[in-house]
């Protein structure tokens, strides 16, 4: 999921109880919410580099321990650097405890979207994603900020009235929240099941299925995003599992949505062999890999060559995120973001590769 939502969760996950059993729980609890996205620094080393690491070991069970220890320990060198004594409701234990758990929020919120995550690495690297939430959910930022201003809110009307102010306001409605976040995702999880049996049952595909996948849209539960690969193609199509014995449940055009699998020429052979193709492909469920011709990527220049060699662009992008709330065949910005480029000079030799824009030096 984006930062938002980690952040409130981490709130959240802070208030409803936590904060009561030691100082500090709600700070604890935020930092280590969000602390496995500080890997979005290895974009520093180029968009393959963060490919490659993101969500990586920092968004491991591995890592949790130790991410809520290193937040523990801010905690307290902050408390320390301002100079201010221990409060006597501190308690060292708690406080990790309190860390730890929202560290394991981080992993399962982002394993519930169609990015993925590696829970196992680095003894298992397989990609897990639960496709049911979409990776920026309003549903669930309502949940979270309700149940953050509420309180307060409510403490402003008991401040007008002269009633005595209560300690640790809050901790129902982050209770609410949070198990208001639980209900979605089991609600969403639901539907896309129901999603996939339709599918199943359907005549999408002129030829046999041979997997097939559902992704999801924010805010509506009913409206998923399908793609079914067969031998020869993929085919695309809106599913509405609000009423699945409708006609128009699932709704495809068998010219318009199909793409046809690319050929696989010499130039497409080594442009998986590079760096970029072999994270991309580790990374890529539905990855298609498509020899462009000599058509220039933003951020690289094209090699200069002598005469009597050629280069060819390869282009990686993958499926899960090639609809209409993110791309479009064309091309928009969210699928350039995902998708990647490599120079292949005379089919065989790599001369350049970038992503989004940016060169992988």
């Amino acid at each position: 999921m984006e930062p938002l939502t980690h952040l409130l969760t981490g709130a959240c996950i802070g208030r409803a109880g936590f904060n009561r059993k030691t100082a500090y729980a709600t700070l604890a609890a935020v930092l280590a919410a969000e602390a496995a996205d500080l890997d979005i620094l290895w974009g520093l080393a180029g968009p393959v580099e963060e490919l490659k690491h993101h969500r990586g070991i920092t968004h491991t069970f591995v890592a949790v321990p130790v991410i809520a220890g290193v937040v523990v320990g801010a905690v307290w060198l902050w408390r320390r650097w301002r100079k201010k004594a221990e409060p006597a409701s501190f308690r060292l234990g708690w406080l990790y405890l309190t860390a730890f758990v929202a560290a394991l929020s981080h992993i399962l919120l982002d394993w519930t979207n169609n990015y993925g995550v590696r829970p196992f690495f680095p003894f298992n690297p397989r990609w897990y994603m639960g496709s049911f939430l979409f990776i920026a959910e309003p549903v669930l930022w309502a949940l979270l900020l309700l149940a953050l201003v509420m309180p307060w809110l409510l403490g402003l009307a008991d401040r007008e009235i002269g009633v005595r102010k209560k300690p640790f306001r809050g901790r129902g409605w982050a209770i609410f929240a949070l198990a208001g976040m639980t209900v979605v995702g089991c609600w969403r999880w639901a539907e896309r099941a129901q999603g996939l049996v339709m599918m199943t049952n359907a005549q999408v595909t002129s030829e046999p299925a041979l997997r097939m996948s559902l992704e999801p849209y924010p805010v509506n539960p009913y409206r998923w995003h399908a793609i079914v690969e067969t031998r020869d193609y993929y085919q695309t199509a809106e599913v509405n599992t609000w009423n699945p014995s409708a006609a128009d449940a699932i709704v495809s055009d068998p010219h318009a949505d199909v793409i046809y699998k690319p050929a696989v020429t010499p130039a497409v052979e080594a442009a998986k062999q590079t760096f970029l193709g072999r994270v991309y492909l580790d990374w890529g469920r539905w990855a298609v890999v498509r020899d462009l011709g000599q058509e220039p990527v933003d951020g690289i220049t094209p090699p200069l060559l002598p005469p009597g060699r050629a280069w060819t662009t390869v282009e990686f992008s993958d499926l899960r995120f090639n609809y209409s709330l993110l791309a479009t065949r064309s091309g928009s910005r969210a699928a350039k973001q995902l998708s990647g480029s490599v120079y292949i000079v005379d089919g065989r030799e790599e001369a350049g590769m970038a992503m989004a824009g940016r060169e992988q030096k």
